[in-house]
């Protein structure tokens, strides 16, 4: 099952300013990485997967509205 960034977060209960924390990142950065204005490196999905509770290859790196259905 694929989950935003954004919802796998919310999903644990945690703010954008204690997630950040966790990751060990800025608020700011994590804001971007939600938004798809910026994309974490690959070291940093991991820890985000492991944060989240959920696996890399199910979180939506990409901004909600450039996914269309089919």
């Amino acid at each position: 099952m694929k989950i935003t960034l954004r919802a796998a977060r919310v999903n644990k209960g945690h703010t954008q300013k204690e997630a950040a924390k966790i990751l060990g990142i800025s608020k700011a950065s994590l804001s971007n990485y939600e938004r798809g204005k910026t994309y974490p490196d690959v070291c940093l999905v991991g820890k985000i997967g492991e944060a989240y509770g959920v696996a890399y290859d199910d979180v939506v790196f990409l901004p909600p509205d450039s996914v269309k259905s089919v």
